[in-house]
């Protein structure tokens, strides 16, 4: 799930090293926190949410194939 992420999030942005995730686990649930570059904040959430709607939902997908449940979190 992680390298995924990294890779949508990387895709995205303009400074892909700026790029970090990070993973904690809460009883069944995994969270990622997405960090970027507060310039690539805007690109990673799009327009009303919908860029960032869309990664939860294919990470969340790829999540489901495996019986995990994850949760992403974007930071700036």
């Amino acid at each position: 799930m992680k390298e995924l992420l990294q890779y949508l999030a990387k895709s995205l942005v303009e400074n892909p090293d700026a790029v970090v995730i990070s993973e904690e686990e809460r009883g069944d649930t995994i969270v990622y926190h997405v960090k970027v570059h507060p310039s690539d904040i805007g690109k990673v959430i799009g327009r009303q949410g919908r860029v960032a709607k869309s990664i939860r939902h294919v990470v969340s997908a790829a999540a489901y194939r495996q019986r995990q449940h994850v949760v992403v979190d974007i930071d700036s």
